[in-house]
């Protein structure tokens, strides 16, 4: 079913009865992206929390001299938005792109506020993805701070194998903060400590 992935994402942190998953599948739009595509442009009016139930997804920031900086990647089973203008219903600071194509789940604002209503305990399981979005963001900081960026390198990987095999190494370099070239350096010498 359609439907499944994105359940028992919820079902992970509150249970739901037919019912409550009947209402809130009503609520949901479901959106193919191509790769390339965007799911969010900066400037736009930001309305939608996303759910990626397949593909990958990335949230990235353009500065003055248009070089991008990857916030962060979404891959199947994680929700993605630019968080600070959904919340405040303003135009996003961010670009959202597929990585690859990419089919998602999207919940608009005024939505998940009736949602709020009609079934209080998703208050509960959007309060814990929100938690666990910060905790995992507050520890990219101190990473960022203390980390060489080799380290910084090797504990993405680690973390999450399963990015390193979607996106570019240009993407990943966007993410820890480095130039490309440099992540091909720390690269050539993380494979020669393996051989030697």
């Amino acid at each position: 079913m359609v439907y499944d992935l994105i359940l028992k994402n919820i079902a992970s942190h509150i249970s739901l009865n037919t019912d409550e998953k009947n209402y809130f599948i009503s609520l949901l739009k479901m959106e193919t992206i191509n790769k390339k595509e965007f799911v969010l442009r900066e400037g736009q009016l930001c309305t939608n929390i996303s759910y990626v139930s397949s593909g990958t997804l990335r949230a990235y920031y353009l500065d003055k001299e248009c070089r991008e900086a990857t916030i962060m990647f979404a891959i199947s089973d994680w929700w993605v938005t630019d968080m600070f203008c959904f919340i405040n219903q303003q135009p996003a600071m961010l670009f959202i792109e597929a990585v690859e194509n990419s089919t998602i789940f999207q919940l608009q604002k005024n939505d998940l506020e009736k949602l709020y209503n009609e079934i209080p305990k998703f208050e509960r399981f959007f309060r814990i993805i929100m938690q666990n979005v910060y905790i995992r963001e507050q520890l990219r900081v101190i990473q960022s701070l203390s980390l060489s960026a080799a380290e910084r390198y090797h504990s993405f990987i680690t973390k999450y194998p399963q990015i390193v095999k979607q996106v570019t190494q240009k993407q990943i370099a966007s993410y820890l903060g480095i130039t490309p070239e440099f992540l091909s350096t720390v690269r050539k010498n993380k494979s020669k400590k393996i051989i030697s």
